[in-house]
Formats: C-alpha cells, structure tokens, sequence
C-alpha cells in the first residue's frame, strides 16, 4: 500500500492507532456537562415560576396574592422535584 503524500493526514493516522478506548481523562468535560444539566434544570424551574406567577396576575379577574401563591406552590414542587438524588453505588 502506497504511503500517504499529505503530512496530515500521516499524523492523523498515527493519532488514531495511539488513541486506547477509555484511557482519556474526562473530568472537565464532565464537569461542564453537569453544571450545563443544573443550569437548564433550574433555570426551566425559574422560568416556569415566573411564568405562572405572571399569568395568574394579569390574567382577568386575577391578583397579586394570586399569582404569588401559584409560584410558591410551583417553585416548592419543583424543587421537590428536582433537588439532586442521593447516588447509590
């Protein structure tokens, strides 16, 4: 078999056959893949209080207590809801 004429792709070939499954240090990308879950679980529990607090007191015949009372309710549930599970090993 002829030997590849681009350098690159030489070195490319040569990183594949280095590379050994599962030997790769993964903490950072775990790491970041984690706080991204956290930041989308809360921030969507964030963003559905805000919602149902605003909706339950502009709509018609609503109030401030109203709404008030529905986002408590909602962050209280959700919280519930989400807060991390202890990990069984």
């Amino acid at each position: 078999m002829a030997e590849p004429h681009n350098p690159a792709t030489a070195e490319a070939d040569a990183d594949a056959k280095a590379y050994v499954h599962g030997e790769m240090a993964i903490n950072e990308q775990a790491s970041t893949f984690d706080l991204f879950m956290a930041m989308t679980k809360w921030g969507s529990l964030g963003v559905a209080v805000l919602l149902v607090f605003l909706v339950m007191w502009f709509h018609p015949g609503g109030s401030f207590m109203a709404g008030l009372i529905g986002a408590v309710v909602l962050a209280v549930v959700g919280w519930v809801a989400l807060k991390s599970k202890p990990q069984s090993h």
